[in-house]
């Protein structure tokens, strides 16, 4: 474990010994974690929402129109990072791996505009530097009870029996599969009793562009005594988030690093609150950077061996939104 690691789980274990709530945004390779305490938090710098717990007063959306658009990452570049990670399935070093890509993207918002805008179940903006929408749970506490949502699967919601195929899917069926097998195995890790009591259940979220339909399930366990007053132990053991990263994980993330050939930074980490008892929290996926050459939207899916490129590429593009409320 990282010294930066190390810090981070010993504040998040003390504060959780103590009861006192904390705000943490930790990313997608553990470099740069934030853990900060609710009652320090300055509004001017971060504004959260997560499931309606708030550090803002809410207000009256305006419903003018916005332009917002997308300009993708190049058909080339995708398809030479594509072409590695089969390289890979086929030869058995992974066999499910989350790839993504950052696109360009240009708006009449700015990023604190674009967050008030947005609707989502955890929302947050940091400094200036990012805005998150996620629709994606990550884990949940409730006294010695413990949830995890992983979100694999999507489809235009506008298509003829739309819900249908998505559960007919056989690539979309292979691969959340595939993820709450391995969301089931971390949640071992800290938990026992594990099981799914919901699998593959369908939501529709409003986008920009249209409505989308995604697909999770839920898994649940009891958590180790050890880890009752332990968040900081607990998180580091379940992460990075399966639904983000693949399986195996470690030999997935190796490839994740040669594939993508970029930084993720906070984009596939993970952000939420400890109120003093139980976690909420959040995958930081549908991002927004602001980046010294404009707006950067980081987005991306699953790959398998079944997945054709061309799909992949265009499942990319869709995820280019914002959910306007």
């Amino acid at each position: 474990m990282g010294k930066v690691s190390g810090n981070f789980r010993k504040k998040m274990n003390c504060w959780g010994r103590e009861g006192r709530p904390f705000l943490f945004l930790l990313d997608f390779a553990l470099q740069q974690p934030v853990v900060v305490p609710l009652d320090e938090i300055n509004p001017e710098e971060i504004l959260f929402d997560i499931n309606g717990v708030r550090n803002f007063a809410e207000e009256s959306v305006d419903s003018s129109p916005v332009y917002f658009t997308a300009i993708p990452v190049s058909w080339e570049r995708y398809c030479r990072a594509f072409s590695l990670v089969l390289q890979h399935i086929h030869r058995g070093d992974t066999f499910l791996l989350n790839l993504t890509l950052p696109s360009r993207v240009e708006s009449s918002l700015n990023l604190k505009q674009l967050f008030f805008r947005s609707k989502a179940k955890y929302k947050i903006y940091y400094k200036d530097r990012f805005i998150c929408f996620s629709p994606e749970i990550f884990v949940q506490t409730e006294g010695d009870v413990i949830r995890s949502f992983p979100m694999k699967g999507t489809q235009d919601a506008n298509v003829e029996n739309a819900r249908e195929k998505l559960l007919s899917n056989k690539k979309e069926l292979a691969e959340h599969f595939t993820i709450v097998d391995l969301i089931r195995n971390d949640l071992s890790m800290v938990a026992r009793e594990v099981e799914v009591p919901r699998f593959r259940y369908i939501e529709r979220i409003k986008t920009n562009k249209n409505e989308i339909l995604q697909m999770s399930s839920e898994i649940c366990g009891r958590l180790l005594p050890e880890f009752l007053h332990a968040p900081g132990d607990m998180l580091l053991k379940l992460l990075p988030a399966g639904s983000i990263s693949g399986a195996p994980k470690k030999k997935t993330l190796e490839i994740i690093r040669e594939a993508e050939g970029y930084d993720r930074g906070f984009y596939t980490g993970v952000f939420g609150i400890f109120d003093g008892q139980n976690i909420d929290s959040g995958v930081m996926i549908r991002f927004i950077e602001n980046t010294a050459d404009g707006l950067v939207y980081k987005s991306g899916g699953g790959i398998t061996a079944q997945s054709r490129c061309e799909v992949e590429y265009k499942e990319l593009i869709e995820k280019i939104y914002v959910p306007f409320a």
